[in-house]
Parts: structure tokens; C-alpha cells; sequence
């Protein structure tokens, strides 16, 4: 099969110096900062400059007098367990050594209220603190539609929750979601125990572009506003019909359903209103990103997986993370094949060879390859470019270079 190469022109807006920017942002709050111990919440994500922006928030607070700390806030990601969420943050690059300050990891929570589903949760060390600095890429959600979907608001319920409010989130269904993400959200701040926020817009090419310190009193309405204002970076497939779509990666790295439903177009969520587009017919997933350390939610949302992927999920990691959000279709296990070359050569026989797309991920959208039928209809496409010099898919004892 021969292949083009697709260069989208992405919205880029890289922030030259993310460290004074947070001190800008945060130092223009004018904050009362209490003398004592203040966390910083780091979740699961691959966030552009996450080990910079984390270790200037404490670096800003220790000027303030106070002793930052942080948590490893991420409901019931990596197996649900202290270790295994400070293994996470500490795989992102956050140390106790790089940033100059201790972890606190552990799965104990207090309760601070209840809505109709449940509880609702703080993490000890977070209740038992001086204040919270919440930090959060603020995004489209994958599971629901609404005013405020994933970012500072869902950190502070699910991330700072632990599994027992993700529990209590989750079990709303994927319909309610937004009403409870906010009757949640209002709780943690009426605590009294949030400091601030700190909101991470990212442009097109996944860098940081842009970020905001907010006011416990103002995140709610704030996000709502930086939510919509993401929607101007965020990256998307330039084609709303495919036959089919080859995912090298996936991952909790890319997104928290491994492949960002958003992309493509499908929520796998059983009796829930589905997303409209993009239209794909199959999809084929290569291999789990390294960083997931093994969890594979999302993985049902492919129609066919390799065997390395196949190998290099954790299993009860992923069990873990699937029960809290109650979405088991999302860890069932596609129809795997031996190899990348395999599943690419099986499908091609199956469905036929026009209408492919090829990408790195999810996250990364910048340059792709499309079937040459697909090179024709991007020509004249806004924002693409096609390099009209054809490829060919090359492999290494079966997996694609």
C-alpha cells in the first residue's frame, strides 16, 4: 500500500518561559498564603512541561512561606494504589529530587459530603493541609458533553478523590455526568481547603500555550470559559469518513481512554448517545505506550489490537480503573493479531484499502498518513498539506518503523 504524508497546520502557540509565567499568574492573584504545608495536585496525564510547571508552583509557594508538598491525584489510576500512583507522577519526570520537594501518595480520604450517588471524598493529606494548589489541563472530556468536562474541577473530585469519589462520579452515568461533576466540584471548594487553581491550556502540537490562576471562587465559572477557548487548539482528523484508522499508540499518556474519543468518534459507552464524527469504520491499535505502566482502558474502542499490545496490559490495573468509571466495554479485548504487519495486511484484505489514515496517536495530529485515494480529496483541504511523494509502509520483524 502506498501512502502520503498529511501536514496539518495546527494552531501554535508555544509559552517561551513556562516557569515566570506561573509566577505572573499566580504572584497576580494576590493570594494569602498560609505558613504551612500546601499540596499540589499531579495527576496521570502526559502534560506538556508538567515537571517545570510543578516545580515553579512550589518553588513560588516556598517564596510564600509555605512548605509545598505533592499529591499524586488520579482516582483509581495505576492499580488504585499509593505506590503505584507515585510510581505514575514519578514517570512523568516528578521527583522528589527534581522538584525539590516531598510526595505524599496514599489512598486514605475524608469524607465532605454526599450527593444522590454517593460520598464525596478528599484525599487525607489534601483535607489535612493548609490549602490546596489545584493543577490541571483544562480539555474535552471523553465520556460526556458539557459546560465543564475534564480540568481543574474533575481533578479536584476524581483526581483528589481517590477511587472511593471517582466511584461516586462514575456511578452517576455517563448523562448526569456534567450535573455531578459540579454538585461534586462545589463541595471541594465550599471545604475551604482549595488555595487556588491553576488551569494549563495546550495548543495544537500538544506544548503549553497558555495559563491561568484562578481563585477558588472563580474555577467553576472560569473553566467554563478556558473550555471553550480550547476548543480553538484542539486537534482533530482533517477527514469526518474513514474505512479505516491505524493508531500506532495508545495509551493513559494520550488520553484517558487511551485513544481521545473526540478524535475518533466513539465514546464506548453502551446505551449512550454515541459522537456523530468522525465516522470510522475500523479501527486497528499497534501498541500500549510504555508510560500507561499497563493500563488499557479505552482498548475496546478498537476493533483489532497486536499481540505486543496485547502483552503489555496489565490486567488488573485496567480492571481497576474500568470498574470505577462502570464503562466495561472500554477493557474488552479486540480481535489481536501477531503482528503490526499482520493486522495491517488482515484489514487491508478485509475492508479494502481505501480511506486509510495513519497516525502516532491521538495527541499528536501534526503529520499523518492518508491512502492515496484520501491524498487527492486533502490536495485542497484548508489547513493541510500533502507531500506528493509516496511512502510505503516498512516493518521490522513484522512492526512498523
Amino acid at each position: 500500500m502506498e501512502f502520503f504524508k498529511v501536514h496539518q497546520d495546527l494552531v501554535s502557540n508555544p509559552l517561551k518561559d513556562v516557569r515566570s509565567e506561573v509566577f505572573r499568574q499566580l504572584n497576580a492573584l494576590q493570594l494569602t498564603v498560609p505558613a504551612g504545608n500546601v499540596a499540589i495536585t499531579v495527576g496521570s496525564r502526559g502534560i506538556s512541561n508538567i515537571p517545570q510547571i510543578v516545580r515553579a508552583c512550589g518553588d513560588w509557594l516556598k517564596e510564600q512561606g509555605a512548605s509545598p508538598f505533592i499529591v499524586p491525584a488520579m482516582g483509581s489510576h495505576n492499580g488504585a494504589t499509593a505506590q503505584g500512583q507515585q510510581s505514575m507522577v514519578e514517570s512523568l519526570g516528578i521527583t522528589e529530587t527534581t522538584m525539590q520537594m516531598p510526595i505524599r501518595s496514599s489512598m486514605e480520604v475524608v469524607q465532605i459530603g454526599e450527593v444522590r450517588t454517593g460520598p464525596v471524598f478528599m484525599d487525607r493529606y489534601c483535607h489535612e493541609a493548609a490549602g490546596v494548589l489545584v493543577v490541571n489541563r483544562i480539555k474535552l472530556h471523553t465520556c460526556f458533553s458539557g459546560p465543564i468536562q475534564s480540568g481543574l474541577t474533575k481533578m479536584m473530585v476524581v483526581g483528589m478523590g481517590k477511587i472511593r469519589s471517582a466511584q461516586t462520579f462514575h456511578s452517576a452515568g455517563a448523562a448526569a455526568m456534567k450535573d455531578m461533576l459540579l454538585e461534586m466540584g462545589q463541595f471541594v471548594l465550599d471545604s475551604g481547603r482549595i488555595l487556588a487553581g491553576l488551569g494549563i491550556l495546550e495548543d495544537g502540537f500538544d506544548q503549553t500555550a497558555e495559563l491561568h490562576a484562578i481563585q477558588p471562587s472563580e474555577i467553576l465559572h472560569r473553566e467554563k470559559e478556558l473550555l471553550q477557548h480550547h476548543r480553538h487548539y484542539f486537534p482533530s482528523l482533517p477527514l469526518s469518513d474513514l474505512n479505516v484508522l491505524i493508531v500506532r499508540s495508545i495509551g493513559k499518556t494520550y488520553s484517558g481512554t487511551g485513544m481521545d474519543t473526540n478524535v475518533i468518534g466513539r465514546r464506548g459507552i453502551r446505551d449512550f448517545e454515541d459522537l456523530t464524527r468522525p465516522r470510522i469504520r475500523v479501527i486497528g491499535a499497534l501498541e500500549l505506550s510504555p508510560s500507561s505502566q499497563g493500563n488499557a482502558l479505552g482498548v475496546g474502542n478498537a476493533d483489532f489490537i497486536t499481540q505486543r499490545l496485547r502483552d503489555a496490559i496489565d490486567e488488573h490495573k485496567t480492571l481497576i480503573n474500568t470498574l470505577t468509571t462502570g464503562d466495561m466495554d472500554r477493557a474488552k479485548i479486540p480481535a489481536t493479531l501477531a503482528t503490526d504487519e499482520v493486522l495491517i495486511k488482515t484489514v487491508a484484505e478485509r475492508y479494502g484499502t481505501n480511506r486509510w489514515a495513519v497516525i502516532p496517536n491521538t495527541l499528536h495530529l501534526e503529520e499523518i498518513l492518508v491512502s492515496q485515494d484520501l491524498s487527492a480529496e486533502l490536495a485542497s483541504a484548508p489547513g493541510c498539506r500533502v507531500d506528493p511523494t509516496p511512502v510505503r509502509l516498512n516493518y521490522e520483524h513484522g512492526r512498523l518503523l
